[in-house]
C-alpha cells in the first residue's frame, strides 16, 4: 500500500520545483537588464566626468586671470607718418 503523505509531499516537491526554476529565470532576466542599465549609465558617468573636469579648468583659469595685476599694456609703435614740418618719423 503506498503512503498518501508521500504523494503529496512529492506533489509539493514537484510545484516547489518549477517555482524556484521560475524565481531563477526572473533572477536572471533581472541581472540582464541591471546589467544593461549599468552599461547606458556608464555613458553618462563618463560624459559627467567630463564636465567636472571642464568646469575645474575653467575654474582654476578664471581664477590665474583674476589673480593677476591688471592687464599689460603695451606701447604702441611710433607711426611713421610725415608732417609737413619735418620729414618722416621713426
Amino acid at each position: 500500500m503506498e503512503n498518501p503523505h508521500e504523494e503529496k509531499q512529492a506533489v509539493y516537491l514537484e510545484r516547489i520545483i518549477k517555482n524556484t526554476d521560475k524565481c531563477i529565470e526572473a533572477i536572471c532576466e533581472l541581472n540582464a537588464s541591471i546589467e544593461a542599465i549599468c552599461l547606458t549609465g556608464q555613458d553618462v558617468i563618463i560624459a559627467s566626468d567630463l564636465w567636472d573636469n571642464y568646469r575645474r579648468n575653467v575654474e582654476f583659469n578664471l581664477k590665474q586671470k583674476l589673480s593677476l595685476a591688471g592687464p599689460v599694456f603695451l606701447e604702441p609703435p611710433e607711426s611713421t607718418t610725415t608732417t609737413p614740418d619735418s620729414k618722416e618719423t621713426l
